[in-house]
């Protein structure tokens, strides 16, 4: 059976190292997986998504609008923009964290509010402070793998080697803060 996993957020968070982390996870483990992403404006604060699909055999990197098991958004406003593309049994993992995009910078219209509770309304879903946690940790930088963690408890993914993982994947003065940021994350489940 396929798995679909869909990551959503701004430019600048992360979300394209975190699933490539998560895709060299699910590939070291036997699966058949593929990933797209899409980059939009990222250098410039846009939206940035990734797809990853995985299980016995895979035949595309896409998930169709209302095809996602798991939607899980770096920024709240983004969880409300992919929202039509997980199934409806799906769960939401919410990071509560904001960024003004440039009509909300401008002036020209504000923040959307009750983003989370409209969520919460709609679909199962859990928030975290990434952020929170990261600044706990003495790196904002690593809300990424902190999300990472909870996607990884949360889709049942923990037998995984993601020590080494990291160790492979991370620049070396920075493998022990991004260890710890994924084990806060999946003691977040």
């Amino acid at each position: 059976m396929t798995k679909s996993i869909l990551l959503v957020g701004v430019g600048g968070q992360g979300t394209i190292l975190a699933s490539k982390l998560l895709t060299t996870g699910l590939m070291e483990a036997g699966y058949d997986v593929k990933m797209s992403e899409i980059h939009g404006m990222s250098q410039r604060g846009g939206s940035v998504s990734s797809q990853i699909r995985y299980g016995n055999r895979v035949e595309s990197p896409v998930i169709e609008i209302g095809g996602a098991d798991i939607l899980v958004s770096f920024e709240k406003m983004e969880a409300l923009r992919w929202l039509k593309y997980l199934k409806p049994t799906g769960k939401v993992v919410v990071n509560n964290y904001e960024i003004n995009s440039m009509p909300i910078l401008s002036g020209r219209v504000d923040y959307p509010a009750g983003i989370l509770e409209e969520l919460s309304s709609k679909v199962d879903t859990t928030v975290i402070d990434a952020a929170r946690i990261a600044t706990e940790l003495g790196n904002f930088k690593v809300m990424n793998v902190i999300i990472l963690g909870v996607i990884i408890k949360s889709m049942g993914l923990t037998e995984i080697n993601w020590e080494a993982i990291i160790r492979e994947n991370v620049k070396p003065q920075f493998v022990e803060l991004n260890w710890r940021a994924l084990n806060a994350g999946m003691n977040l489940v």
